[in-house]
């Protein structure tokens, strides 16, 4: 089997969360996850990934579809929109696609062909700017 979950291990040592599905080289899969964990991705994935936490994408790793989480390090290669409030492209990362983000971090020699978009969070969101105006 190619994805792990060691969510059923208690962790007693400390209050973070540190649980991690990890998707192996050599595994392919095709669809939609959504996860309130983070995740290790080093085989192929295409389809959408919603994820709460950090979604790392290794060296070996190749993702085609769109990815939303908190925080994005890509060590090897992402095809499609990303949404997240940091993104991290590693020296041997790649991404094709368009980056919506508060921060983007580019090291040299890491490949980034596409758009970036500049997320202010200091802005509040349109549900907010909904809300505020009713009172």
């Amino acid at each position: 089997m190619a994805i792990f979950n060691n969510g059923d291990v208690e962790n007693k040592s400390s209050n973070t969360d540190s649980n991690t599905t990890i998707i192996t080289a050599g595994a392919k899969i095709k669809g939609e996850l959504e996860l309130n964990c983070n995740l290790y991705i080093d085989g192929e994935l295409e389809g959408t990934v919603k994820s709460s936490k950090e979604v790392n994408v290794g060296k070996h790793g190749h993702v085609k579809g769109n990815i939303s989480t908190q925080r994005l390090v890509v060590q090897g290669y992402v095809e499609g929109s990303i949404n997240a409030n940091k993104v991290e492209i590693k020296a041997a990362g790649r991404v094709n696609g368009e980056i919506t983000s508060v921060e983007l971090v580019i090291e040299s020699k890491a490949i980034f062909e596409g758009n970036s978009i500049v997320k202010d969070s200091t802005k509040p969101t349109a549900i907010a700017k909904k809300d505020l105006s009713k009172s």
